[in-house]
C-alpha cells in the first residue's frame, strides 16, 4: 500500500515498485485516514508511508496502524527538512521499521539508486513479522555474565551497533544511562546517509547524553555519543581519537558494526564494551567476537525484544555474545560493567 498525498509521487512510487517482480501495489491512498479505513480489507504486506500528509500526518498514522493493524511500515521522507526528519524519527520510535529518501524524478542523477533503495527496503520489511505491542521478556540471559565478573580493568569506551528497529532501541538504551556516563559511546546505526545528521540531532534531543556525528580526528569525551556519519566507517585510532574512512563495505555495510567493534578490540582490548542490538543480517557479529576474545564485555539484544533478531542471533551463534539480554536490562548491565572493573 502506498500512502502519499501527491498524485505525481503516487504515480512515481507505483512505477518504481512495480519494476520489481517481487512487489505489487495493491492500493494507493492520498491520506492517512483513507489508508486506515481500508487497511483491514486490503491487508497489505508492507506500507510505504509519506510523513507529511493533509490531516493526520505519517507519525500519527504509524501509531494508529501499529496499535490496531500491525503492518510493516517504511517511511518515505524528505532528507533535508528538519521537521520532516523529526517526524520520521518519531515514526520509527512509534513502530515504523525503516526510513528512506523520497524518490527523485527520472532525470535526476540519483533516481536509480534511490528507486532501488525503496524497492529493497519495501521487500525486506515486508518479510518482518510485527506485533501489536512488543512485550519485554522476563527470560534470564542465555549466558552467565562472566565477562563482567572477570573484568581486568574499567572499560574506557563503549560501542553500540543497530540496524532495523535500531533508533527506538538506541533511544531506550541511552535513556537509561546518565548524562555524565563515564566513557564515550560510539554508535553505528544502519540508515541512509542523507538522514544521519537528522538522526543524531533527533537522538540528541531525547537522551541525556550529548549526541553528534563523529568527526575525523575528534577526541571522544565521556558522556558524549558519537554517531557514525553516513557511508563512512567509524573506528578508534591507536591514539584514542576517532577515525572515519571510506574503505570497502563489510557485510554490505558502510559504516560497519564489525569494523567499529574490531577497532575497539584492537585498541582497547578488555577495556571496552560492545552492544549489538536489533537488525537484519549479520553485521557486527565477527567484530563482537573479536571483542569477546580480547576480554571485553559483549552484550546482544535478546530475541524477546529485538524487532529483527538477525544480527544478535548471528553473534550468539558464533559465541560472540557474553550475555543475551532483553533491551530493558542492557542499560543496567552496562552500568554494572562500569563499576565492576578493578581500578586502572
Amino acid at each position: 500500500m502506498v500512502v502519499e498525498d501527491s498524485a505525481v509521487l503516487r504515480s512515481l512510487l507505483s512505477h518504481i515498485i512495480t519494476a520489481d517482480p517481487r512487489l505489487e501495489v495493491v492500493a494507493t491512498m492520498p491520506s492517512a485516514e483513507e489508508a486506515i479505513a481500508a487497511i483491514a480489507r486490503i491487508k497489505p504486506d508492507v506500507i510505504s508511508m509519506d510523513i507529511r500528509l493533509p490531516g493526520m500526518d505519517g507519525l500519527e498514522a504509524t501509531r494508529q496502524i501499529m496499535s490496531h493493524y500491525p503492518t510493516p511500515i517504511v517511511v518515505i521522507a524528505d532528507a533535508v527538512g528538519d521537521r520532516s526528519l523529526a517526524i520520521s524519527m518519531n515514526a520509527l520510535r512509534a513502530g515504523a521499521l525503516s526510513v528512506v529518501e523520497k524518490p527523485a524524478g527520472f532525470a535526476h542523477q540519483d533516481h536509480a539508486l534511490i528507486a532501488e533503495t525503496i524497492r529493497t527496503q519495501l521487500y525486506i520489511m515486508s518479510q518482518v513479522p510485527v506485533i501489536r505491542r512488543r512485550t519485554f521478556g522476563t527470560r534470564l540471559q542465555s549466558a552467565p555474565l562472566t565477562d563482567i565478573d572477570t573484568l581486568r580493568g574499567r572499560p574506557q569506551m563503549a560501542g553500540i551497533v543497530a540496524s532495523t528497529g535500531g533508533p527506538p532501541a538506541l533511544a531506550r538504551l541511552l535513556g537509561v544511562l546518565p548524562a555524565d556516563f563515564a566513557v564515550p559511546i560510539l554508535v553505528v546505526q544502519h540508515m541512509g546517509a542523507p538522514f544521519m545528521h537528522g538522526f543524531a540531532t533527533w537522538l540528541n534531543g531525547i537522551v541525556p547524553q550529548a549526541v553528534s556525528l563523529a568527526a575525523q580526528g575528534e577526541v571522544p569525551l565521556p558522556g558524549h555519543v558519537y554517531v557514525a556519519p553516513g557511508d563512512q566507517h567509524l573506528t578508534v585510532a591507536p591514539d584514542g581519537s576517532l577515525h572515519l574512512g571510506r574503505e570497502r563495505p563489510v557485510a554490505g555495510q558502510r559504516p560497519s558494526g564489525s569494523v567499529l567493534f574490531q577497532s575497539l578490540a584492537t585498541v582497547l582490548g578488555a577495556r571496552a564494551i560492545g552492544v549489538l542490538l536489533t537488525g537484519m543480517g549479520d553485521d557486527g557479529a565477527q567484530g563482537l567476537l573479536s571483542m569477546r576474545r580480547a576480554g571485553a564485555v559483549t552484550i546482544t539484544e535478546d530475541e524477546t525484544t529485538a524487532v529483527v533478531y538477525g544480527m544478535p542471533a548471528s553473534a550468539v551463534k558464533i559465541g560472540a555474545s557474553g550475555a543475551s539480554l532483553p533491551l530493558d536490562r542492557i542499560g543496567d548491565t552496562v552500568l554494572r560493567a562500569m563499576t565492576a572493573g578493578a581500578p586502572s
